[in-house]
């Protein structure tokens, strides 16, 4: 038998995620975006859940030949654009419509022979300050592009850093229609953040919205807003079940490093999980997980294939707690209790965006059909 660890994807939670969206942009169109493998859910398994999408985005070349795979006829944007004149041969057959954010992506056009011209979406650097033209030079790249035989439509787009955050988009927005006043072409500027959070500001127009983080049951302003607030639903959980219990006296500790002491007895639980899994290894006593589908706490330190939970709270709830029993790092326990991925995140020092990414290659991956 394999290890009990697994994940899971929730193809109706994609769906009901790529509804929310929509429901707060219903005169947009969406974009899905699947890049890093759909956020380490995997392209093939996220597919069915958000085909319902108006298109997909995404940064890899090979990763666009697999959606095309899988049967996608509608648009696929490149959100970093080509990053070498082959790639626009692979664009032409593939039917690619690919970001243009310097002048060495304009020369490889100008340079490119193609009987079908490019759909490309010229970005703007409006305060994010990685990929773009600045505002000053904006005006005359798109004339640039333009002017060449090989461009087809020219949409024009920027990406916000802030959106998530109290300083928010007006410094970016402003520049932003500063720079593009009376341009022809659709714009796509807002984030999931911007989405969510400021789809009813007066200055946004977003004819696409680039939907990421909120398909997969993130909160993109997490902790300030929960996953809850903004009724999105998790799209991957990662479950083990608990090999061994332990009871302690005052005194013991427990793990690599001593880094916990019971200081009453207590029962802790020990359950098939580690960093190899993809489980981050700064998780430290108290991080949030469920055992049996009650909210507990991890004690010590992560160690390569393990961790130990508290079985205290579990215990108190009447829930009988032993070898077998279900623990869900994060995502939807089997009881319908919800651990949302941020809260793990922010134990660790970072974002759910880098557990979903980080998820191992040991580790089982199924999909169904449930939320």
């Amino acid at each position: 038998m394999p290890r009990p660890i697994a994940a899971t994807i929730h193809t109706t939670a994609l769906h009901h995620n790529l509804q929310r969206v929509r429901q707060s942009v219903p005169d947009a169109k969406v974009w899905a975006v699947v890049k890093a493998n759909a956020y380490g859910h995997g392209i093939e398994r996220v597919f069915e859940g958000l085909r319902g999408a108006d298109g997909f985005a995404l940064l890899d070349l090979a990763e666009a030949e697999r959606v095309r795979h899988l049967g996608w006829r509608g648009p696929i944007l490149l959100l970093e654009g080509v990053f070498e004149p082959r790639d626009l041969e692979l664009c032409s057959r593939l039917g690619l419509w690919h970001a243009v954010h310097c002048d060495e992506q304009i020369d490889m056009l100008a340079a490119h022979k193609t009987q079908v011209p490019h759909r490309v979406f010229l970005k703007m650097n409006s305060g994010m300050n990685r990929l773009g033209f600045t505002p000053a030079r904006y005006r005359a790249a798109w004339a640039r592009l333009g002017a060449l035989p090989q461009v087809d439509e020219i949409s024009v787009m920027t990406h916000f850093s802030d959106a998530d955050s109290p300083r928010g988009i007006g410094h970016q927005i402003e520049a932003f229609n500063a720079a593009t006043q009376d341009l022809p072409g659709e714009r796509s500027v807002s984030n999931s953040a911007a989405t969510l959070r400021h789809h009813t500001d007066a200055r946004l127009r977003s004819d696409w919205v680039r939907a990421g983080i909120v398909l997969y049951g993130s909160a993109p302003d997490f902790p300030e807003n929960s996953p809850a607030h903004w009724q999105v639903q998790p799209t991957m959980t990662l479950a083990t079940r608990l090999l061994a219990v332990q009871h302690l006296q005052p005194g013991d500790t427990v793990g690599y490093g001593s880094r916990f002491t019971a200081t009453e007895p207590m029962t802790i639980g020990i359950a098939a999980c580690g960093y190899a899994d993809g489980y981050p290894r700064h998780c430290d006593t108290g991080t949030p997980v469920l055992v049996g589908g009650v909210r507990t706490r991890l004690v010590g330190r992560v160690s390569m294939d393990m961790v130990t939970v508290d079985l205290a709270p579990v215990i108190a709830a009447g829930i009988p707690a032993g070898f077998g029993t279900e623990v869900t790092l994060w995502g939807r326990a089997s009881t319908g209790a919800v651990l949302p991925i941020d809260e793990v995140a922010q134990a660790a020092g970072t974002v759910g965006y880098e557990l979903m990414c980080a998820l191992a290659q040991r580790v089982p991956v199924a999909v169904d059909g449930t939320a």
